[in-house]
């Protein structure tokens, strides 16, 4: 179901094989999504297949390709919502769409909850479901707020797990927003440690000590990992030419970027493109 405010747009899906198709997963394939999964489940995202080990959110950017692998029918939800619906424009932020959980190149988004927070999201998504069945002038203001409220929740949730205090949250998770949001802007066109450096007003050595205390990928790692991955999704769903490629992403020689993409993918361009 879904619904629109002028070019507001908010949705939900049950996230179950028999639910869900091509269709209507590409027509929502521009929206910002959040994914309940209950455990036990599996979940497919880009090119990367996850074992949902304990109930947990994942949080979709715009053009993230996510297929349900073995999702029980009722398992999982799919909450789904333009830029318009919510958004930084108007919106903290922490908990908005430019915050930890949508600008995060370290890693993917899950956020694992125990039993009693399983419990408090589930009851948001039922009163979202509710919300969504109502028609009255508060309609578009309550979904916001409870959207809002699973954004919350995850945010600290987040925090929790990865230790931060009070005094150092504010400065390591804007940092690394900071560095995420870079990197996500300017992967095509820039591809060394030296260009965020300058960006940031830091020396390489210092960003890649920054970052080492916040994952165990250097940020050469993180640059060449989005490179490599948007690659794979213009190789998996699209039919431009691997020198067209190349050339979208800034290299001008494209035997040089297909010797890039091997050596990190332990694939050929080609060869990748022929599994899908």
């Amino acid at each position: 179901m879904i619904k629109e405010f002028s070019y507001k747009q908010f949705g939900n899906l049950e996230f179950t094989h028999s639910n869900l198709d091509e269709h209507k997963l590409s027509s929502v394939h521009d929206h910002i999504k959040i994914l309940f999964v209950p455990q036990g489940n599996k979940v497919k995202v880009d090119f990367r297949e996850f074992i949902i080990e304990t109930d947990s959110l994942l949080f979709i950017n715009p053009k993230v390709v996510i297929k349900p692998n073995g999702v029980d029918e009722g398992g999982g939800m799919l909450l789904h919502f333009n830029r318009d619906f919510y958004c930084i424009e108007i919106h903290d932020q922490e908990v908005a769409c430019d915050g930890i959980l949508y600008n995060n190149v370290f890693e993917v988004p899950f956020i694992e909850l125990d039993e009693k927070q399983s419990a408090d999201i589930q009851k948001i998504i039922e009163d979202i479901q509710l919300e969504m069945q109502l028609e009255d002038s508060n309609n578009e203001e309550m979904l916001r707020i409870l959207l809002k409220m699973i954004i919350l929740k995850s945010t600290r949730i987040w925090k929790k797990k990865h230790q931060l205090s009070e005094q150092e949250q504010q400065a390591d998770v804007q940092f690394l927003r900071k560095f995420s949001k870079l990197v996500e802007q300017h992967y095509k066109t820039h591809h060394t440690v030296a260009e965020y450096a300058d960006m940031l007003f830091l020396t390489p050595k210092n960003l890649s000590k920054k970052i080492s205390l916040l994952s165990k990928d250097t940020p050469n790692d993180i640059i060449k990992n989005r490179i490599i991955l948007e690659s794979k999704r213009l190789l998996a769903h699209t039919s431009i030419t691997v020198k067209e490629i190349a050339y979208s992403l800034n290299y001008e020689d494209d035997a040089y970027f297909v010797r890039f993409f091997t050596k990190n993918a332990g694939i050929s361009p080609l060869s990748f493109r022929k599994q899908f």
